[in-house]
């Protein structure tokens, strides 16, 4: 693996619907997820980068050291039990293998970090597995992101849809087609703000600027090769990519993200489109040390 990342960053990520569910909230029947006091709609930090992940997945098919942990089917306890076994070491023998090696702890961590590529980005918890204090420990990842919030207010739509395929024998004599619904939002511009740490990609994971730059890519497509009727039309707007010139940054992260500004376009009432929208940064604003990047 190369060197960890020596630079701060901080991101905004603009991605839009149209008609489809960005995110269900299961304890609302699937709903789109909204903050119920301003209806504003909300996409989890855990959806997002499940979408992360699966890209990277999809890209590096578990090329060595671009492995994902988080995975579907895969249970948390298989994949620890590699670092166990590359060490050497199981319920039974961890205590005096730690007696004799104090770094234990930390190679075990670096074995994880090494192999998957979503532990050295967004950190994990690896503590299910405790038999005699046998565990990967937990791990503070670099790759931070907030939900993501929509820039106007959403009004869900629940779309009543029939089917002619007929589930049982029983309904089949009695019906010729079975009722259903979905919940769609019509259009919704969402806003995500990020953040990655240099200081914790050098101490802990060893994040680095090949992973960055994967992770960038990761971000612009990550709809792209994981669509679902449900979802709809997700795509991708733009990445504003704020780069520091230091380990440990020289600006508040707010006072960049206050720089990039999003509104609806004069006359435009009910948004359809992301023409509906103007994006700006004010450039001229951005503190001494701070570059800002547009992707997209």
């Amino acid at each position: 693996m190369s060197d960890p990342i020596k630079n701060r960053y901080e991101f905004v990520l603009l991605f839009d619907v149209e008609n489809g569910n960005p995110n269900g909230d299961p304890d609302a029947g699937n709903m789109p997820r909204m903050d119920p006091e301003t209806g504003y709609g909300l996409v989890t930090d855990v959806c997002l980068k499940r979408k992360i992940r699966n890209f990277v997945e999809t890209a590096k098919e578990d090329e060595p050291g671009y492995r994902i942990y988080i995975k579907d089917g895969v249970p948390l306890n298989r994949s620890d039990a590699e670092a166990f076994a590359h060490w050497d070491i199981d319920e039974k023998t961890v205590k005096e293998a730690k007696k004799r090696d104090d770094k234990l702890d930390e190679k075990v961590r670096d074995f994880m970090c090494q192999n998957f590529f979503d532990i050295r980005a967004f950190g994990a918890v690896m503590t299910t597995f405790v038999k005699n204090n046998l565990n990967c420990g937990q791990i503070r990842g670099p790759v931070q992101l907030g939900f993501a919030r929509s820039v106007d207010p959403i009004v869900p739509q629940e779309v009543t849809i029939t089917r002619v395929a007929i589930t049982t024998e029983a309904d089949a004599e009695k019906k010729g087609t079975e009722m259903g619904r979905k919940y769609i939002v019509p259009y919704a511009l969402y806003r995500c703000e990020g953040y990655v740490s240099a200081n914790l990609a050098r101490k802990v994971t060893g994040f680095s600027e090949s992973d960055l730059e994967l992770l960038w890519q990761a971000i612009l497509n990550m709809f792209e090769n994981d669509r679902s009727a449900a979802r709809g039309k997700m795509a991708v707007r733009e990445l504003i990519v704020f780069k520091h010139n230091s380990e440990l940054g020289c600006a508040p992260a707010w006072k960049l993200f206050d720089t990039v500004s999003v509104a609806r376009k004069e006359g435009v009432i009910s948004p359809r489109s992301y023409s509906d929208y103007s994006v700006a940064v004010n450039e001229a604003a951005l503190p001494a040390g701070v570059t800002c990047t547009r992707m997209g």
